[in-house]
């Protein structure tokens, strides 16, 4: 089987950004027109979210038809409305008798503080990324909701790295596909998680270009922590964060069985994030799941944590410089 190393490689999952390049916001729809069990697991201590309560195995609903992921903070959750209509066009939802009422979860990043914080995602923009959406390999770096996107922000955006959307997709055997999709928006550093070499966070030295070949070209969120100017520093840096993402399989899952796939994948935004599910980030990881295809659930969310880190890391070199901030894509 050939795959394109995204999360659309997961038959049934459709992808579409939108964004404002000059307010550097924006959202992203995956899109699951058949209908998609999920699950969410959320860990950042300053999460936003919308429909998540429905996603507990005990409540009635059983699939999804979308979810979206957006900048904007908590007015960004609005373009899920945009993607309700759109679906509700396309006679997609869920069958209530007098209506179809399409199953939009979401979630939200802080990206207010870079660009303008007065143009955020709304229902036009939801719209028009599920207009978009499509199983062709989606776009990285510098869209949809990792438009916005940073990193390494101890010292507000001072000091900080511009990073953006990663995907990615594994052959698991048997013919079942694991696929992950990220808007990496972190409060602290992204490490590699082979090496834990640090790739993209906090910079060291004086305000300027990314110093690529400087052996001080991170400072390390971590350390940084270990010192009073760093403890003295949360509060001012508690604006701006959080890593939302989405992990896929073709394999068949239950709803309870997808809330633990997104449960392990936060394994691999431990790896890669560092520190990762402060009380700075929101940190909101949702698991779909499409097909028939039989696999241990174990096995998936393993798996599911590994595309997850690849992701990150992708999302993080593919982020070109943007707001003032260097990135890692210099192409």
């Amino acid at each position: 089987m050939t795959l394109n190393n995204a999360i659309t490689d997961v038959r049934g999952i459709e992808v579409g950004h939108a964004q404002n390049d000059d307010a550097l916001t924006g959202c992203t729809v995956i899109l699951c027109r058949k209908g998609a069990v999920a699950g969410v697991d959320v860990r950042g201590g300053g999460p936003g979210t919308r429909e998540t309560d429905l996603l507990n195995p005990v409540n009635l609903v059983q699939k999804v038809h979308a979810i979206v992921l957006a900048g904007g903070s908590a007015f960004g959750l609005d373009a899920a409305s945009g993607v309700m209509k759109f679906l509700e066009e396309q006679k997609i939802g869920f069958n209530t008798g007098a209506a179809k009422v399409p199953i939009v979860p979401s979630a939200i990043l802080y990206d207010l503080n870079l660009g303008r914080a007065d143009v955020r995602p709304d229902s036009a923009m939801g719209y028009l990324a599920a207009s978009q959406a499509s199983s062709a390999p989606p776009k990285e770096g510098n869209v949809g909701a990792g438009t916005g996107a940073s990193v390494g922000k101890m010292f507000g955006n001072t000091l900080a790295l511009k990073t953006g959307l990663g995907t990615t997709s594994i052959n698991i055997g048997g013919g079942v596909i694991v696929g992950a999709l990220v808007a990496v928006n972190a409060f602290g550093d992204v490490v590699d998680p082979n090496s834990g070499a640090i790739i993209a966070g906090l910079r060291s030295g004086k305000i300027g270009p990314l110093r690529v070949g400087g052996k001080e070209k991170f400072a390390d969120t971590l350390s940084m922590l270990k010192k009073p100017l760093g403890r003295g520093l949360l509060g001012f840096a508690s604006r701006g964060n959080t890593v939302i993402g989405v992990v896929a399989t073709n394999a068949s899952l239950t709803k309870a069985q997808a809330t633990k796939v997104a449960q392990m994948a936060h394994d691999g935004l431990a790896r890669t994030i560092r520190p990762a599910h402060t009380l700075l980030d929101g940190d909101t990881l949702f698991a779909l799941s499409t097909g028939t295809k039989k696999a241990d659930v174990s096995a998936i969310g393993a798996f599911a944590a590994e595309a997850l880190a690849e992701a990150i890391v992708r999302g993080a070199r593919a982020a070109k410089s943007a707001g003032g901030l260097p990135g890692l894509n210099i192409a």
